[in-house]
C-alpha cells in the first residue's frame, strides 16, 4: 500500500499467479510472472506499489483489456475494483513479481483472494507507483510501520548497505506474525496484542535515543499513528520534510475505496502541519 499516484497509472500489465506462500498466518505471499510482465519495470526505489485490478461483480469486460475504454463505456459501479499493494520484491531476470497481503479471513478484497488464488490465474494491475529509496547518504535511517508497510520495509532494509546505520520498528499482532528479513539491521518487533494499532510504535519511536546528524525516515501504515509520528518528527524533532517519507496505507474503520476518497483531506491535514516552531514563529 502507498501514497503517491502511480506513474504510469495508465499501463495495464497482465501477469499470471506462479505461486502462493503463506508467510505467517496473516500474511499470504502471491507471486506473479509471465510474458505480460516483459515491459513491467521497478527502479530503485524500495516502496513500488501496483494497483491490483478487481473485475466489478458479474461483469465481463472487452478484449484486449483497456482501462480507459472501460472507464469511458462502463457505468463507474461496473469499473474494476483497485487495491494498492506495495511490491515486495522484483526479479526482472526471472520475470517474478512477489505481492504480501495481510489476510484477516474472510475480511477485505483482497487478502481472500490472495488465500485462496490458484497457480495459474490471470491477474491485471496497474503501475508501479513509489518514490523512496534509502539515501546512502544519509546518517542514518528510521523505519516505522505496521503489517501493511512491511513489505516496504523489508525491502529498504534490504538495500541498505551492511555498515549502514538504521532503527527499524514493525508492530505485528503478536510474535508469530514476525518474519524473516535478510539484512544486517536487527528489526524490532512490537507486538501489538489487544492495544490500539500503532500505540506500542509511536511509544518505541519517541522511546529512540535519537542519533546526531542527517536522518531519512520512513513511516507508513495506519494513518493515525502515521499523523502522530510524522508530527513528533517534524515538529519536536525538526527533521526536514525532504526527508521524511510519510504515508497512511489505510485507516481504522474504512475500507480502502472510503479512505482514498478521504485521504486528499487528511493529506492536506498533515500537510499543514508539517511547520517546524521555529519556520512558525517567522512566518
Amino acid at each position: 500500500m502507498a501514497e503517491r499516484p502511480a506513474r504510469k497509472a495508465q499501463k495495464t500489465h497482465v501477469a499470471h499467479v506462479v505461486r502462493t506462500e503463506r508467510i505467517t498466518p496473516h500474511m499470504q505471499r502471491v507471486v506473479l510472472g509471465g510474458e505480460g510482465l516483459a515491459e513491467f519495470t521497478a527502479g530503485d526505489s524500495t516502496d513500488h506499489y501496483v494497483k491490483l485490478l478487481f473485475a466489478a461483480e458479474g461483469v465481463s469486460y472487452p478484449e484486449p483489456f483497456d482501462i480507459q475504454r472501460i472507464r469511458e463505456e462502463f457505468p463507474r459501479d461496473q469499473w474494476p475494483v483497485t487495491r494498492t499493494y506495495t511490491v515486495r520484491s522484483w526479479d526482472p531476470q526471472a520475470r517474478e513479481l512477489a505481492i504480501d497481503f495481510v489476510v484477516h479471513g474472510d475480511e477485505g478484497l483482497a487478502g481472500p483472494w490472495a488465500r485462496d488464488v490458484q497457480p495459474g490465474a490471470t491477474v491485471r494491475f496497474l503501475g508501479p507507483g513509489g518514490g523512496y529509496a534509502p539515501d546512502a547518504g544519509a546518517d542514518w535511517h528510521l523505519l516505522a510501520g505496521d503489517e501493511s508497510a512491511l513489505p516496504a520495509i523489508a525491502a529498504a532494509l534490504e538495500a541498505l548497505p551492511d555498515d549502514a546505520t538504521a532503527y527499524a520498528f514493525v508492530e505485528v499482532a503478536d510474535a508469530d506474525e514476525e518474519q524473516k528479513v535478510t539484512s544486517a539491521v536487527d528489526i524490532q518487533w512490537l507486538h501489538r496484542g489487544s492495544r490500539p494499532v500503532g500505540e506500542a510504535l509511536v511509544e518505541a519511536v519517541r522511546s529512540l535515543d535519537f542519533p546526531a546528524g542527517d536522518v531519512q525516515a520512513f513511516v507508513h501504515g495506519e494513518a493515525g499513528f502515521v499523523k502522530e509520528l510524522r508530527r513528533y518528527l517534524r515538529m519536536d524533532r525538526e527533521v526536514p520534510r525532504e526527508r521524511l517519507s510519510v504515508s497512511g496505507y489505510w485507516r481504522l474503520g474504512h475500507n480502502e475505496d472510503g479512505w482514498q476518497a478521504a485521504k486528499r483531506d487528511w493529506n492536506a491535514e498533515v500537510e499543514a502541519e508539517q511547520e517546524t516552531p521555529a519556520q512558525a514563529a517567522t512566518s
